[in-house]
């Protein structure tokens, strides 16, 4: 799978993560804020009774009978409310009032008068002025049986005499609380199937179906075995090749700005070069020493913007082609000799050795002169950075369905603050021999190679010393012999 079509599932996964995390604390938070809620309610039905209360309290002493006539036919009403999608047809809410003891002298239910509820918090902190709520299970061990309690104290000329107990069954809120999750979860669901369908459908309208399938067809027919996962790759592959066009097509503007810009920044020192030269080559009286010298100079920066544009088209030219049009079996043995004879024939001046070693042979599907191209190009690289008489090794290595070319130097190795940036156009270290920097083309050139070959690129330090590159691309079965 290609970095683009990699960063494609990455950025879908991040938003089902998102979504998903969302989900999580938004349907944690519900049942907080339902009870909050009712609390607030509470809150206030708390100190209403309790100035009720107050109204009949004398010298300190609380009578709370006026209380028992109101929820005896509070409790007996008939009515229907609905609210939303549920129906309410009686009254849940309790109430009990304790003496400045805390024993119960009134409770709306009878249950409880007489009793001492002096430690439970809520009571507790009514009775010193203060305020506190409690949720406590009605039945020990039964959550459904709870209930959220909040008490306001009851005053007599200035002290607290007592205090009013308001109770509300949590199941009563908890069908709205499940309702309300209900809700959250087709939202988040819903949201989630909207985007794939529209990533669908961005896919289908932007890829060619009919091209690609015939593609997939020729694929599949070259195929001298039967593999799910190989075919499962190319679909992939296929998909990747979707997303590129669409991202070519929506952001093709920012792209070319991006290559522009890029490139007038590389060509600003060539040509600040060349025109200080060209200027100092005006003064009268130069020493014929000197002319020659700013003469080099302006043939050597003629040359590095030359090669500088022509990398800069031909990589140019290779992203534009988001699939190979045309692939075959590429036998890599034959392929990297004739690589290493080239690379030797390089180094012989500099006294360097290229040696090849292969495990056994392996071929890949793709187009043999871009895979030349590659190794190629890592191999240039590593000449550029080995020391007079080193030993540069190319060997290939088939690892399951996958075959590493690997190319290692006896060089310097990589900068630890350069080891993400290799792969960046133009970025480029000074070589060894004699501190020049490349056009930083060449990478990002292999690097495009392998993405069209469903293959990856990699480069790091060797143990022991210098660098290794290598390149993975998928392994295939030898072609029947015609």
């Amino acid at each position: 799978m290609s970095r683009r079509s990699a960063l494609f599932l990455l950025v879908l996964l991040a938003y089902a993560a998102g979504v998903g995390l969302l989900m999580y604390r938004l349907l944690a938070d519900i049942d907080p804020r339902y009870r909050e809620s009712a609390e607030e309610s509470q809150v206030e039905t708390a100190h209403l009774l309790a100035a009720l209360v107050e109204q009949h309290t004398v010298d300190g002493l609380i009578d709370a009978e006026v209380l028992r006539p109101i929820f005896r036919d509070t409790y007996a009403r008939g009515f229907s409310a609905r609210i939303f999608d549920f129906e309410k047809t009686g009254v849940e809410l309790q109430a009990l009032v304790v003496d400045r003891r805390g024993h119960v002298v009134f409770d709306s239910l009878g249950r409880r008068e007489g009793e001492d509820w002096s430690g439970w918090r809520d009571i507790g902190a009514a009775l010193r002025g203060e305020y506190r709520a409690r949720t406590t299970p009605r039945i020990p061990g039964d959550d459904l049986s709870s209930v959220m309690y909040v008490s306001a104290p009851v005053r007599s000329q200035g002290e607290i005499v007592g205090a009013v107990s308001v109770g509300k069954p949590v199941q009563s809120l908890n069908q709205f609380v499940a309702a309300a999750r209900r809700k959250t979860l087709l939202v988040g669901a819903t949201s989630v199937a909207a985007v794939l369908v529209l990533v669908l459908i961005l896919m289908l309208w932007v890829v060619r179906p009919f091209g690609l399938l015939a593609d997939y067809v020729r694929y599949v027919r070259a195929q001298r075995s039967f593999s799910l996962p190989r075919l499962g790759r190319r679909a992939l592959g296929t998909l990747g090749a979707a997303y590129d066009e669409m991202r070519d097509a929506l952001a093709g503007r920012n792209y070319v700005s991006d290559y522009v810009q890029t490139l007038t920044h590389e060509l600003k020192s060539p040509l600040s070069a060349i025109r200080g030269a060209a200027e100092l080559l005006h003064e009268p009286g130069m020493p014929p020493g000197d002319r020659e010298r700013f003469i080099g100079n302006i043939e050597r920066e003629t040359q590095r913007i030359q090669e500088l544009v022509d990398r800069m088209m031909e990589l140019a030219a290779l992203e534009s082609r988001r699939r190979l049009p045309r692939v075959e079996p590429v036998a890599l043995v034959p392929l990297l000799e004739d690589c290493v004879t080239s690379a030797r024939a390089a180094g012989l001046s500099r006294g360097l050795q290229v040696d090849l070693a292969v495990v056994e042979p392996a071929w890949v599907e793709g187009e043999a002169f871009l895979l030349r191209r590659a190794v190629g190009n890592l191999l240039a690289n590593a000449l550029d950075f080995s020391p007079e008489g080193g030993r540069i090794t190319v060997a290939l290595l088939p690892r399951g369905r996958s075959v590493d070319v690997t190319v290692r130097d006896q060089g310097p190795g990589i900068p630890d603050y350069a080891g993400s940036k290799v792969f960046e156009k133009f970025f480029s270290l000074a070589r060894p021999q004699g501190g020049k920097r490349s056009t930083g083309l060449g990478l990002p050139f292999v690097k495009e190679i392998a993405e069209l070959h469903h293959g990856r690129v990699a480069l790091r330090n060797a143990e022991g010393g210098g660098a290794l590159a290598t390149l993975s691309l998928p392994r295939i079965e030898p072609p029947a012999p015609r």
